[in-house]
C-alpha cells in the first residue's frame, strides 16, 4: 500500500501543478487581453427570464464591448 502511495503521489503533484499552470496562463492572458470573463450567461443571444439581454455588469471594461 505504502508504495502505491508513493508512486501515487509524485504523478498527482505534477496534475496539480500544470492546472496551476493552465489557470494562470489564463489569467495572465484575461488580463493583456481586458476583456469580460464569458461563461453560460456570456453570449450575445443570452436572454434573462424577462426577456432583456444578460450583460456584463462585474466588468470595468463592459461599456466598451458588444455583449
Amino acid at each position: 500500500m505504502m508504495s502505491f502511495l508513493a508512486e501515487l503521489l509524485p504523478v498527482a503533484g505534477i496534475v496539480v501543478g500544470l492546472f496551476a499552470v493552465a489557470m494562470a496562463a489564463m489569467a495572465i492572458g484575461q488580463r493583456f487581453t481586458g476583456r469580460c470573463l464569458r461563461g453560460s450567461c456570456g453570449g450575445p443571444k443570452a436572454v434573462g427570464p424577462d426577456g432583456k439581454p444578460i450583460t456584463c455588469i462585474g466588468c470595468p471594461n463592459a461599456d466598451r464591448h458588444a455583449h
